[in-house]
Formats: C-alpha cells, structure tokens, sequence
C-alpha cells in the first residue's frame, strides 16, 4: 500500500460559539456547509488516486487523479478552495512536512488517508508475492507489530497537527479495504492462507486508524463494508492486482474511487 462539512464563517459570532464549544469537548463541530469555506485532500496513494488513471500532469510523482475521490466531491460541491495535497508513497512523516501548509482556519474540511506506508504494506506485499506463503506470513506480522505498538502514536501527532492547523475543520480520516476475496476466482497467485492473513493486516491497521481517529474527534470511515464482493479475486473487482503500471498494483481503480471511496467520505462528511 503506497489505502471530511465546513461551516459559515458569516459572523465572528458564531466562530467564537464553536471555539469555545471546542474548548469544552475537545471534538470537531460538524460545519454547517462544506461549500462555503475550503477543502482539503491529504495522504497517499490511496487519496491522490493511484490506479484510478487520469492522472494530473502537474502532480508528478504524486500521481493525483482526477478520477479520485477527492476530485470528484469538490467537482460536485465546489468547496471556496480545494487544496489537492495527497501523495503518492506518502508516510505521516510527510503529511507532517508537506502536506499541511494549505490548512488555515478557513478549511472546512479535511480528508485523510494514512498509515499504510508507515506500516511497509508495498514491501510486505512484494514478499507475499514472490517469496511464498511462508515469507508473507512472516512479512505481514511483522508488520502488524509496527501498527499494533508504533503507528498509533504517528497517526495522533499528525491529527493533532491537522487540528491545529485547520482549528474549524471537519476531519474525515479514511482507512483500507480488504485486498482479497477468500476464497474467490484467481486460479493462480499467492495462497489463500496468504491472502487471509493480508486481510487480517488491513483490519489490524484500520482499527488502530479508527481509535486515533476517534480519540483525536475526528470522524471515521470505514471503506471495507463498499469493497465487500469486490476485492482481488471477485468477479466485479474495485483493486488492480498486480499489473503494469506497477506503482498501481493494489490500489483501487476509478471504479474502486467514484463507488467505494467517494459515498463513504461523502457520507462522513454529512
């Protein structure tokens, strides 16, 4: 794995009311409406759109598309701004360093997926692939060792800073589908028992996801209940298997983007 409603500012007033709300409770207002103030996209690949196609020009290396989720809300909410800052390979790290400079107190709105690549889910599925059912099972829980004891603490520092830096936004924190229908139609690939144990590391990642989440007040959506009958290896698969591009292998695909990703920010950002 390389994988938020703003409220009026009419009055100085109302501003005030929910500072000092905040102040009392420690969790976000829901703003009364995500058009009227900015919008902002953070996170990796499975926010800027890797695997969707469609691929801004002017991104780079980060690969953000048109076709992802983000785009497609402020196409059909036209937010006052839309600050597109979710990367490719991007780690809290560089959330931290890099994506949070179009925050103010003007955005509104936040979306945010993260944590996979702090976790090393590329590497690990690398290994599942080429190393066998043995290697995987050993690659995955290492790396559900990191999310299980480390990346709780990562996650917390980037939404703190996130709420620091966007004091009146509504933060929407996305998480990861499960990879793989098991048992399903691949004939060929890795092993079921592998496949498994991948999806029991996207649950153990999304769970710590929604705990920080939750703790930081932030509203969570869970993506796996959408994917459901459209993993690898289903018959109407939303994810890339392992295919060329290579950076698209397990990302989901504009399918995956407008129907799996877009409804669920959308329904958390109310």
């Amino acid at each position: 794995m390389r994988p938020p409603r703003a409220r009026s500012l009419r009055t100085v007033g109302i501003a005030a009311l929910s500072a000092l709300t905040l102040g009392f409770t420690g969790l976000a207002i829901a703003p009364a409406n995500a058009a009227a103030t900015g919008y902002a996209a953070l996170g990796d690949s499975y926010s800027s759109g890797v695997g969707s196609g469609s691929y801004i020009s002017s991104s780079g290396d980060c690969e953000q598309s048109t076709l992802a989720y983000p785009y497609l809300w402020q196409q059909a909410n036209h937010p006052g701004s839309f600050d597109f800052a979710a990367c490719s390979g991007a780690t809290t790290a560089d959330v931290l360093s890099s994506q949070l400079s179009g925050l103010n107190a003007s955005t509104g709105l936040v979306s945010i997926s993260i944590g996979g690549n702090d976790a090393g889910f590329s590497s690990t599925m690398e290994t599942c692939v080429l190393d066998g059912t043995s290697s995987c099972l050993s690659a995955v829980a290492t790396a559900e060792n990191f999310v299980n004891t480390q990346l709780g603490a990562k996650l917390s520092a980037v939404y703190s800073a996130i709420r620091a830096d966007a004091p009146n936004a509504h933060v929407v924190v996305l998480d990861y589908p499960h990879l793989y229908q098991v048992p399903g139609d691949c004939l060929f690939g890795i092993s079921n028992t592998s496949r498994n144990a991948i999806n029991g590391a996207a649950d153990a990642l999304d769970t710590v996801i929604n705990s920080a989440a939750t703790t930081a007040g932030f509203s969570f959506a869970d993506v796996r209940p959408a994917f459901n009958g459209h993993e690898i290896c289903s018959d109407d698969a939303w994810l890339h298997s392992t295919t060329l591009p290579i950076d698209e292998s397990y990302h989901p695909t504009s399918a995956g983007q407008a129907d799996g990703y877009l409804p669920a920010f959308t329904s958390a950002a109310g």
